[in-house]
């Protein structure tokens, strides 16, 4: 007898000849989707690092005015219609009172008006972008009644650095201390969690010393006491690797990359560590300030050239980040010793079973 063994057709039998198999998927289908994702990424990234730069510009910048009752009212209907929704106004008593004003960072600047000049009152230190658009307005101002202008700087930044750059320069420093490490000290210390944990923290502190000597013994860009700029850097860092050292403790390499990339290209577009956030657009820039790296940018800022004025919140908002940081790492440390405990227990049990 001749037996007949039926064909199997590959394009309608899956491997296991149960039933019809799917038909293969055309390659283009896949590499489409594959080009559409990246494309819709890419155009993400570009609207994350460039829009908040293209937008950026005075909104609502605190501005203090002094002045008598008429000319301050004539320079508020001047502000308002050269750039409006550009500043916020709050008259002082006196020159001085404004000058303290802006040292303890309760404004951005100011004008003092009279009938023989325009004095223009500002921080560099604080922002350039910020000093700079105010004795442009004062200007615009001056020119409409005639009056000549001149400008103090009441926080002036270094001479070595008269244009911020070094301060300007903190987030990549700051991207690295905290993600870097973390990476690193898993890598060196894979089970011993403490060792890892101490080792995140200590480079914190090492990396901000290493930061602030940096800024002031070689750039010259910030001549204050060393130990406040250093302490506010090392708290930026360990914000950032603490947190990142939790996730991947918890959920492992899918937790530390995911907040790893919303740090990267979040935190640092959103920092407005070079302008501050008050620069950037308004709701981004206050979104940013509560990240780690715009914290950051606004803390070292207030040790390096206002004495720690301004810098409560932004030390408040590092601190919260470690304390959320500590928080998920002891989670990760708990569940980990939980499962290891009960392979531990499934294994002694199989052994006893066994004999």
């Amino acid at each position: 007898m001749t037996t007949i063994t039926p064909s199997i057709d590959p394009g309608t039998a899956d491997l296991a000849g149960t039933g019809p198999a799917r038909p293969a998927r055309h390659p283009a289908v896949p590499l489409v989707a594959m080009l559409t994702g990246l494309g819709a990424i890419l155009v993400v990234l570009l609207a994350l690092f460039i829009l908040p730069s293209l937008k950026s510009g005075a909104h609502d910048l605190p501005l203090g005015l002094v002045g008598s009752t008429s000319a301050v009212s004539q320079t508020e209907d001047s502000l308002s219609s050269l750039e409006p929704g550009a500043y916020t106004t709050r008259s002082f008593d006196s020159a001085d009172e404004l000058a303290a004003a802006i040292k303890k960072r309760q404004v951005v600047g100011g004008l003092v008006v009279s009938n023989q000049d325009v004095h223009v009152l500002v921080a560099s230190a604080g922002s350039t972008a910020i000093s700079g658009t105010v004795t442009a307005a004062a200007h615009q101002v001056a020119a409409a009644s005639g009056l000549p202008v001149t400008v103090t700087d009441i926080v002036p930044l270094p001479a070595d650095d008269p244009n911020g750059i070094g301060i300007g320069g903190l987030a990549f420093p700051l991207v690295f201390g905290g993600i870097v490490p973390v990476v690193a000290f898993r890598s060196a210390f894979p089970r011993h969690h403490s060792w890892r944990l101490a080792g995140v923290v200590l480079f914190s502190a090492v990396g901000g010393s290493l930061v602030a000597a940096v800024l002031q013994l070689w750039f010259g860009s910030v001549n204050a006491e060393f130990w406040p700029v250093a302490g506010s850097m090392a708290l930026g860092i360990a914000a950032l690797a603490v947190p990142l050292a939790g996730l991947q403790q918890l959920w492992g390499g899918k937790g530390f990359t995911i907040g790893a990339m919303t740090m990267m290209f979040l935190g640092n577009p959103l920092a407005g560590i070079a302008t501050t956030g008050a620069w950037l657009p308004a709701g981004l820039g206050t979104f940013g300030q509560l990240l780690p790296p715009g914290s950051t940018g606004a803390l070292v800022r207030s040790a390096a050239y206002f004495g720690g004025a301004g810098g409560l919140v932004p030390a408040l908002t590092l601190a919260t980040w470690i304390l959320a940081g500590v928080v998920l790492n002891v989670i990760g440390f708990k569940r980990e010793a939980a499962a290891d405990k009960a392979l531990t227990d499934d294994v002694l049990t199989d052994d006893v079973l066994t004999a």
